[in-house]
């Protein structure tokens, strides 16, 4: 569901970028503020309502909803939404947000496969076996050089961590709650979540450069709903859709890489995507393919 992927501004970012409007980028920051309030997302908030059995919704088939995983019986701190803190449902804040405020440095930056991938984050009980993730946590991703472009160091913070104001950011400017920096040699780019929107340039003195740049990028037609009419045009032309499966993979892939390293904690990871797997840990490894029922 990175229905930002087809909006206009992750279109202008990228354009942007492209022309060296900020210059080259080695650093990106990207965060958001959920889970808002932390507790649901917490073991401690969690434990004393979970060993109850009340009865699943009307209409809901719990088995069928459980999906692969271990059975467990029905309870309203898994579902509707909470399903996001727990390991055996959901991916947290991150695997939650990344895919909407990662993916538009990811694309115009052409990321691909991280070398290194390592976390920290607030105590939470016997990481690797713990059953929901912790209330915040920082994720720190190194991406190698790709032609021209420069390695790329990657920043994630959750559950209301922010991460540090690079200079070149006004004093008086507000982070949003979810959102993303690329910092570059002669600038930087501030954006909110789901396809760079509210995007602004720092300094003020390169707008003249940004409006100079030509529209290179198809747009998706169709305004807040872009992304639904554009996936009904691939189905009847054909023509491949602003975010295919290909892209939705590589993006997708990354975010759970931080996920895990979240998982393995306080442990640097190294990603052989060739091989799927890590070149240093195994127990990150056995998390790679949970058992199914």
């Amino acid at each position: 569901g990175n229905q930002g992927h087809s909006s206009e501004h992750i279109r202008l970012l990228k354009e942007w970028l492209d022309a060296g409007v900020i210059g080259p980028v080695e650093q990106v920051y990207a965060w958001t503020d959920r889970p808002v309030g932390g507790d649901p997302w917490s073991d401690f908030a969690v434990k004393a309502k979970s060993n109850e059995t009340p009865l699943p919704p009307k209409g809901m088939d719990w088995d069928l909803w459980l999906g692969p995983v271990q059975h467990r019986p029905y309870h309203s701190d898994y579902h509707p939404m909470k399903w996001r803190a727990w390991l055996d449902f959901g991916t947290g804040s991150l695997g939650d947000m990344g895919c909407h405020i990662i993916d538009p440095a990811f694309w115009a930056l052409d990321l691909g496969h991280p070398e290194t991938i390592e976390a920290t984050s607030t105590h939470w009980e016997k990481a690797i076996s713990s059953q929901t993730y912790p209330r915040a946590s920082m994720v720190r991703y190194h991406f190698p050089a790709r032609g021209d472009k420069p390695p790329v160091k990657l920043n994630w913070y959750d559950g209301r961590l922010l991460p540090p104001r690079p200079d070149g950011l006004p004093r008086d400017i507000k982070l949003p709650g979810s959102g993303a920096m690329l910092v570059g040699r002669d600038g930087v780019i501030l954006h909110g979540s789901h396809g760079a929107g509210g995007m602004q340039v720092f300094p003020d003195s390169l707008k003249e450069k940004y409006r100079q740049v030509e529209e290179t990028i198809l747009r998706v037609k169709g305004g807040q709903q872009g992304h639904v009419q554009d996936w009904i045009r691939a189905c009847k032309d054909g023509k491949p859709a602003s975010s295919t499966f290909e892209y939705g993979v590589a993006l997708t892939e990354a975010v759970l890489l931080g996920v895990l390293a979240i998982r393995a904690k306080d442990q640097k990871l190294y990603w052989d995507s060739k091989n799927y797997s890590f070149k240093n840990n195994d127990t990150a490894n056995a998390l790679l393919h949970p058992p199914y029922r």
